[in-house]
């Protein structure tokens, strides 16, 4: 089974996907969000989810970003996370828990940055690499017996 990873923004989402083995993260997609609001990004993801979850490799677990400043509390962003959280709970049966997000967005350009010169196609890939490094920092981390998908130390949602 793999595991999905998102990076929530209110304009673009970025998905990225875990090796069968759950061992490796690599960018998937970046979700264009044409409508506001937590409820309209997460039925755009959900589809994204079923897709996923139908074919031969499976989801087994959803690991969501959750923006928190580097001492680990909340900030702006968070409620708006935690509401995509809730309206993506009711439109699926995957489990899902939450990683920490600090700097991703900063550290995924800086890997861009290496090999892509042209801003703008930094840019388009800077979402699915974002989620791509959440996913890779929740498959990384030692965990509990018991998560979904897999061991983990992430907060459960």
């Amino acid at each position: 089974m793999r595991i999905l990873g998102i990076d929530v923004g209110r304009r673009r989402i970025g998905l990225a996907i875990s090796d069968c083995s759950q061992t490796l993260a690599r960018p998937l997609a970046t979700l264009t969000l044409d409508a506001p609001g937590a409820p309209h990004a997460a039925g755009r993801v959900a589809v994204e989810v079923a897709r996923l979850a139908a074919e031969d490799d499976g989801l087994g677990a959803i690991v969501v970003g959750l923006p928190v400043r580097l001492d680990g509390s909340a900030n702006d962003e968070t409620p708006y996370v935690m509401a995509f959280i809730a309206a993506l709970k009711t439109r699926t049966s995957i489990p899902i828990v939450t990683e920490g997000e600090r700097l991703t967005s900063r550290e995924a350009e800086s890997r861009l940055a290496v090999n892509e010169r042209d801003w703008r196609a930094r840019k388009a890939q800077l979402d699915a690499a974002a989620a791509a490094i959440i996913l890779q920092d929740y498959l990384d981390r030692p965990g509990d017996p018991g998560s979904p998908g897999r061991d983990d130390g992430g907060e459960h949602a």
